[in-house]
């Protein structure tokens, strides 16, 4: 089965390419929700609760934070890495 974790972050990085402005719409409409679950999911951890609240705070569709693509960029590059990484952990503990 596969994870809320990977399929949020290939939607991540696909807003790294040239799409149509309803991709992002749609992205920022699946990834609110997403990251509220996430947060809920890892409440008893310490760091990771408050990443994701953070993240569904500046993805949220409703009020939208305009910061210019380059930084998009780079905070998809981050959260991209962030959701995989617990995989690649666990790889490496194997």
């Amino acid at each position: 089965m596969v994870s809320i974790r990977i399929i949020l972050a290939l939607l991540c990085l696909g807003c790294l390419f040239n799409m149509p402005y309803s991709y992002y719409e749609m992205f920022r409409v699946i990834a609110m929700p997403s990251f509220i679950y996430l947060a809920y999911k890892e409440r008893n951890k310490k760091f990771w609760p408050l990443l994701w609240i953070i993240s569904a705070i500046l993805i949220q569709p409703f009020y939208k934070f305009y910061i210019v693509r380059e930084i998009w960029a780079i905070i998809d590059i981050i959260w991209a890495v962030l959701l995989i990484y617990p995989y690649f952990n666990k790889l490496r503990k194997l």
